[in-house]
């Protein structure tokens, strides 16, 4: 399925990116539940990478870094990115046939790409194929129960059931952890851009009409599961 946001709007999803996590919150959520000393000298796979953007990150101190991609315009941007970094490897691929070996990987990292519940069973078992016994793997989504930008989410797609979404990371072993991680922008200018490549320009509209400022309260949950 195309992403409308990344897909037609890279340079503003750019942006997005920068805003997001301010305080670093998310990350040390991931950090926490990685287990150990996180993805340290581990073998890391960032599931639907986009543009890279998270790849140098974990590149940082990780053994290895693998980024998969469906589009093939971001999988060329991704690489651009990381091309000075010798163990990052970016390769063209989907969630429900990884272009990995079995058992090749110990952290998995997936952040808006395909894992939004209901629906992604093959994506599942490709990980439960890919992730070595005692690895991680760990799906940001978007919690749409609490936070300014859940209130936005809710009107934005209100064929989103969070309740259904919750019920099948849970009876599938997955563990929530709840993360404030917030928007912060450089202009407001920025913000709006944003707002108007997640959601219809009606819906833009009114939440941009009742929202002052640069920063957005903005809640994702972090569900993690050891393979």
């Amino acid at each position: 399925m195309p992403s409308p946001n990344i897909w037609h709007h890279t340079a503003t999803y750019e942006i997005e990116n920068r805003a997001a996590d301010p305080r670093g919150a998310l990350w040390q959520a991931m950090e926490s539940v990685a287990g150990g000393d996180a993805w340290t000298a581990r073998d890391v796979l960032d599931l639907g990478c986009g543009t890279g953007y998270h790849l140098p990150r974990f590149a940082e101190t990780a053994r290895s870094v693998t980024g998969v991609e469906p589009h093939p315009a971001l999988v060329a941007l991704a690489r651009r990115r990381t091309r000075r970094l010798e163990h990052v490897e970016v390769l063209e691929g989907i969630a429900q046939a990884i272009p990995l070996p079995p058992a090749s990987v110990d952290v998995v990292h997936v952040r808006w790409a395909y894992f939004f519940g209901p629906g992604s069973e093959p994506g599942l078992a490709e990980l439960a194929r890919v992730v070595r016994r005692g690895g991680t793997a760990m799906v940001i989504d978007n919690d749409a129960t609490r936070s300014t930008f859940g209130a936005w989410f809710r009107r934005g797609y209100p064929m989103v059931d969070p309740v259904a979404v919750e019920r099948f990371w849970s009876t599938r072993g997955w563990t929530r952890v709840p993360v404030d991680m917030g928007w912060s922008f450089g202009s407001r200018a920025d913000l709006e851009a944003v707002v108007r490549i997640e959601f219809t320009p009606e819906v833009a509209d009114e939440v941009l009409s009742s929202h002052e400022g640069t920063e957005v309260d903005y809640a994702v949950n972090l569900w993690w599961k050891r393979f």
